[in-house]
């Protein structure tokens, strides 16, 4: 298939987000169903860059939040998120996802930094943990903390967040759903059904493809 026959899809999200974690289902049901002609591509999103403040990982809004909508929508997904004990800067993920991008292993990485906070609560700002996640995702751990230590990923995370201040994107997840030409712009975790539809739309309108 060439290049200019597949519909792509730009997800920028926050591993500190539960939203962006529960698309990860809907996107990975995607990949399944459309393969080789859907490339899924993750991007970087901090929600709270320093010095904002992080949020209260005891405070009321975080638990509303969750209470009203994140425990719902994760069991209509099928997934079991909690609560995290920590609620961490995510720069360093980030970063760490960039070096798993070079090696060819974004995807795993992106499910293991999801992984790792939602379900098991480790703090992503903390390097050893970074590490650590990394070695299950497949990556080499000195080479990966040589990588966070000399902060050579820092800009590629900037630049992510310059290129979704740009297309006005100000909250995640985001997808950006192209082809041909076409895009379209979806804000927040969407369903399935929506994801494919407007799959089907920016196929039938690009030039091309059939």
């Amino acid at each position: 298939m060439q290049k200019h026959d597949t519909i792509q899809i730009v997800v920028w999200s926050d591993y500190v987000c539960p939203f962006c974690y529960l698309e990860r289902p809907v996107l990975d049901q995607v990949k399944d169903e459309f393969g080789e002609q859907v490339q899924i591509d993750w991007r970087a999103f901090e929600l709270r860059p320093e010095p904002t403040p992080t949020l209260d990982p005891n405070g009321e809004y975080l638990h509303r939040v969750w209470n009203q909508s994140v425990y719902p929508m994760a069991e209509q997904r099928g997934m079991t998120l909690r609560l995290p004990p920590v609620q961490p800067y995510s720069r360093k993920a980030h970063e760490a996802a960039e070096f798993a991008r070079e090696q060819g292993l974004l995807d795993e990485m992106n499910r293991a930094l999801f992984k790792a906070f939602f379900e098991d609560g480790r703090d992503l700002a903390s390097l050893d943990v970074l590490i650590d996640i990394g070695l299950s995702a497949g990556l080499d751990a000195v080479a990966l903390r040589d990588g966070l230590d000399s902060g050579r990923y820092t800009q590629a995370v900037v630049e992510d967040e310059r290129v979704a201040r740009e297309v006005g994107i100000s909250g995640v997840p985001a997808l950006i759903v192209s082809a041909g030409g076409q895009a379209y712009l979806l804000s927040g975790a969407q369903p399935l059904k929506t994801v494919k539809e407007v799959i089907t739309r920016a196929r039938a309108e690009a030039p091309g493809i059939a």
